[in-house]
């Protein structure tokens, strides 16, 4: 049985980073919603209630049985968790008539308390919320104060309740909070007796075991990508049941130069079981004359659908469809208020269940993206595999503006490998999260020679990220850009003009479209 910390979550920006954080410790954790919150069971050791954009005052606020909780395990409020703790128990919250907002610097009034030991007095905490804790009520006592509030943090009294409690006003989980690891750490450790137990290997012999139960001998089919995910639930399913797995490598005609033959070449060394289908004259063709990008990313998800399908009608046999669904997916398809709001739609497998009749398997539905790449290493994946930058699954079609064509997508392919090649013999491409060329519709005027050009502009982008949830452009050296665009506009007929992107997300998003 797994141990594991119960994040309940009410709607807050920084919900995901507190998971992140306590999976840094070594500690699994579940995001729940705070109206479907399971029944408490024996494997779990502690619960953190999360911040909210909404306000405790408020008539429809999302409220919990805190009570209920507390007499299960200890419980620890963050932000508006613990406004929540200290409106149920007798406490007053209102409205701030001052800037509580960013950096704040903590006054512990109690040294020797459980969840701050070695956090040092006066140390930076990020402060964000428009209302604030009044009175704690008599259950809580006050251990820490800021420059600018009474109440940053407060613990239950002895006797109070059947189990320890602890909020805090500020979020510890966040980069600018320079103990909260320390803070968090005591909480798991100190508090809820937690033990450091998820490991990259404890998580694929647990994995391997299920699978093996879950599947038995029976066959799946997997759609692989030549990405990370993809890989590594190729390699843990590929462990759990050996040649019962069939994996397809589809080539849309969309990926990176050579990157099929390359990819495929890995995957067979790597033992797998794989079949490679030859598509991208179909993809091409279906994709003549659409500008729209989200047009082209449902045209790509319907022929792969199409392909994929026609593939494994071959193998009447398999049972299961293995889909590299991670984490962060599923925490959205759960989202305290129903599925956030589409950016883009699923470039992939979407519609592929109910169009095969199989039963869905999914190894790491339960990972974060580095954690994916922690396992894939204890899996010894190919580090030109393992190290790969993402790859959006429609490929070069939304990172070609506009309409696609077979020329475009050779311009674009030439340019990016040019690009990706520069940054790996420059020592840059492992410093970077993921990067890629564009080609713009962008036309401009240049000089070749004598002659006067009117030729195509291409974009690089390059970000620095955890899981491209949020992401900064990357600061690549000027004498790597200026040799890139040199041999781009040199070597790419077709491009006589490169730009660098320097937009962040938010406000802008990694990829063009």
């Amino acid at each position: 049985m797994t141990e594991k910390i119960l994040i309940i979550d009410f709607g807050s920006q920084y919900t995901q980073l507190i998971a992140r954080r306590v999976r840094e410790s070594e500690v699994y954790c579940e995001i729940v919603p705070f109206n479907k919150i399971p029944e408490i069971s024996a494997d779990v050791k502690g619960i953190i209630l999360s911040g909210s954009p909404a306000s405790i005052r408020d008539t429809d606020a999302p409220k919990v049985d805190v009570e209920k909780l507390i007499k299960a395990v200890p419980v620890l409020g963050v932000c508006y968790g613990a406004q929540l703790m200290a409106d149920a128990f007798g406490g007053l919250v209102e409205k701030s008539n001052m800037r509580e907002y960013g950096r704040a610097h903590l006054q512990i009034k109690d040294s020797t308390d459980l969840l701050l030991r070695g956090v040092e007095n006066n140390c930076q905490v990020w402060m964000s919320h428009a209302d604030t804790i009044k009175n704690i009520g008599d259950k809580f006592e006050l251990i820490a104060s800021s420059d600018s509030i009474e109440v940053a943090a407060f613990r239950s009294r002895n006797g109070s309740f059947a189990n320890k409690v602890y909020a805090l006003q500020f979020h510890p989980e966040v980069y600018h909070s320079t103990d909260g690891h320390k803070i968090v750490n005591n909480f798991l450790f100190g508090v809820c007796g937690c033990s450091h137990k998820w490991t990259p290997a404890s998580f694929v012999e647990d994995t391997v075991k299920n699978l093996k139960k879950q599947i038995g001998d029976e066959k799946v089919i997997l759609g692989l990508s030549g990405g990370v995910d993809s890989s590594v639930a190729a390699l843990l399913l590929e462990e759990a049941i050996g040649a019962n797995l069939l994996c397809i490598f589809v080539d849309n005609g969309l990926l990176r130069k050579d990157e099929y033959e390359t990819v495929m070449e890995k995957y067979l060394q790597m033992g797998l079981n794989v079949e490679g289908v030859r598509a991208g004259d179909r993809f091409l063709s279906e994709l003549a004359g659409v500008s729209d990008p989200e047009q082209k990313r449902k045209i790509i998800g319907r022929v792969f659908i199409e392909v994929f399908e026609h593939e494994a009608n071959k193998h009447p046999e398999v049972k299961w469809l293995a889909q590299g669904t991670i984490y962060p997916d599923v925490i959205e398809s759960v989202a305290v208020k129903g599925p956030s709001q589409m950016i883009k739609s699923h470039h992939n497998v979407g519609g592929l269940p109910d169009v095969l009749k199989l039963k869905i398997v999914e190894p790491l539905r339960n990972l974060f993206k580095d954690e994916v790449r922690r396992a894939g290493k204890e899996l010894g994946l190919v580090p030109e595999i393992l190290f790969r930058h993402p790859f959006p699954g429609p490929g070069l079609a939304v990172r070609i503006i506009g309409d696609i064509t077979a020329e475009k997508v050779r311009i674009l392919q030439e340019a990016d490998f040019i690009y990706i090649e520069n940054l790996k013999k420059f020592g840059l491409y492992n410093e970077v999260w993921q990067a890629g060329a564009i080609l713009t519709p962008i036309k401009s005027v240049g000089v070749m020679g004598d002659e006067r050009t009117y030729e195509n502009m291409v974009a690089l982008r390059a970000v620095n990220s955890t899981d491209g949830m949020t992401a900064d452009w990357s600061h690549l050296p000027y004498d790597f850009l200026a040799k890139t665009s040199s041999e781009i506009i040199n070597q790419v007929k077709g491009v006589n003009r490169v730009v660098y992107d320097i937009s962040s997300k938010p406000p802008a998003t990694i990829e063009w479209e």
